[in-house]
C-alpha cells in the first residue's frame, strides 16, 4: 500500500538546499505503484511535481500539491555486437549509471560524467556536456501516461529533443511520469575530445591515446575544478542556458565585443553564458545569503539561509545586467517552482 505523506520538507531533496515543504509526498519504487496511485482521482485533480535527485530545481515557495519522488531502480544490459542496449531505471543516480557504462566498457556516456540528477530527468532535460547530449545516446524510454494509466515508449525522434528541451518540457509537460529509459551504446570507442579543455588536460596527463576511463575522469575532475559540490554548498549546477543567437545578431555582438566566447551551432551562434556574466563583474559575488560560484560564474550558490526567492531575484539582476551590456537575453535552466 503507497504510503502518501503530509506537509514533507524537500530541503534534502533539492541540491540547492532550499527549505520547502510538499503538502503531499509520495515515494514511487516500482513503476506499477503509479498506476495505483492515480486510481484514485483525488490525485488526477491535484497539481503534481515530479522529483528526481532534485539538481534541475529551485524552490521559491511551499509546493501545495503532490511531489512523486522517483526511486525506480535497476541497470541492465544487451550486447548486440559492437552495439550495446542499456535500460536504466528513472531513479538511478545519473552519475552510477556513467560510472556503470564506463566499468562494463560501454561508449557513449563518458562526456556526460558528474552530471547531477537521475536517470528518469535526462531525457526531459536533453543533459549535455562536453560536446555530447543525450540525444546522442538516446534509443527510447518507458513513461506512465497520468490520464490513461498506460505505460507508454517514446523514440528519439517522439522526443524532439532541443538544446536542454523536449517533447517533456513543451506540449506533453505534466502529462507522463519517465520510468526508465533505455541508451544505445557502443563496445568500441569513438573517443570525443574535441570540447572545451578535455583535450589540453590529457596532454598535460601524457595520455596519447585516451579511453572512456580517461575522458570520464578527465571530464569528472575538470566539472570539480570548476563546480562546488551540492553536500558542501548548496547549487544547482548551471543555473542559464548557453544563449543561442542568429548570426545576424552575432555580426552586430562582434563588432562591439570582439573577444565574445562563442561556438557555431546549426541554428546559429551559441554564446558562452558564463563569459557573458563574467564580463558584467558577477563571478564570485556574494549578496546576502546567495551569489555565484567563485570558479564558474554560471552557477549561482546557496551560502547557508538563502531562500529560493533570494536567489531567482539575484538572478533576476544577472538577467538584466547581461541585456543591458550584451543586448542579449539569458534563460533560466532550472526549473522555477
Amino acid at each position: 500500500m503507497l504510503q502518501i505523506h503530509q506537509n514533507v520538507s524537500l530541503q534534502n531533496f533539492n541540491t540547492f538546499g532550499i527549505q520547502a515543504f510538499a503538502r503531499y509526498f509520495v515515494e514511487i519504487n516500482q513503476k506499477e505503484e503509479l498506476q495505483e496511485l492515480f486510481a484514485d482521482p483525488k490525485w488526477h485533480q491535484t497539481e503534481r511535481l515530479i522529483l528526481g535527485g532534485g539538481s534541475n530545481m529551485l524552490f521559491t515557495q511551499d509546493f501545495e500539491g503532490l511531489v512523486i519522488k522517483m526511486n525506480i531502480r535497476g541497470i541492465q544490459h544487451r550486447i548486440n555486437h559492437n552495439e550495446v542496449t542499456v535500460e536504466a531505471g528513472a531513479g538511478e543516480v545519473w552519475n552510477d549509471f556513467v560510472n556503470y557504462c564506463v566499468d562494463w566498457g560501454f561508449a557513449g556516456v563518458e562526456n556526460l560524467s558528474l552530471i547531477p540528477g537521475s536517470v528518469g530527468a535526462s531525457p526531459i532535460q536533453n543533459i549535455g556536456a562536453y560536446g555530447v547530449e543525450l540525444k546522442d545516446v538516446f534509443e527510447s524510454c518507458e513513461a506512465f501516461e497520468i490520464a490513461s494509466g498506460n505505460f507508454v515508449h517514446f523514440n528519439k525522434a517522439d522526443c524532439r529533443f532541443g538544446y536542454r528541451e523536449s517533447i517533456f518540457k513543451q506540449e506533453k509537460k505534466g502529462q507522463y511520469i519517465i520510468c526508465s529509459v533505455k541508451f544505445r551504446l557502443f563496445t568500441q570507442a569513438q573517443i570525443n575530445i574535441s570540447y572545451g579543455a578535455i583535450s589540453t588536460e590529457l596532454q598535460n596527463r601524457g595520455i596519447t591515446e585516451p579511453s572512456i576511463r580517461d575522458v570520464s575522469q578527465t571530464v569528472s575532475e575538470i566539472r570539480v575544478s570548476k563546480l562546488p559540490d551540492p553536500s558542501t554548498i548548496g547549487n544547482a549546477g548551471s543555473f542559464f542556458k548557453n544563449p543561442v543567437i542568429t548570426a545576424q545578431q552575432f555580426k552586430k555582438l562582434v563588432a562591439v565585443h570582439p573577444n565574445v566566447v562563442h561556438f557555431n551551432v546549426p541554428d546559429g551562434v551559441k554564446l558562452a553564458a558564463g563569459w557573458l556574466i563574467e564580463q558584467c563583474g558577477w563571478k564570485g559575488k556574494i549578496v546576502g545569503h546567495t551569489g555565484t560560484w567563485k570558479n564558474q560564474a554560471l552557477v549561482l550558490v546557496n551560502h547557508g539561509e538563502a531562500t529560493g526567492k533570494e536567489v531567482f531575484n539575484f538572478s533576476e539582476q544577472i538577467i538584466n545586467s547581461v541585456y543591458q551590456k550584451f543586448g542579449v537575453k539569458l534563460e533560466r535552466e532550472v526549473n522555477i517552482v
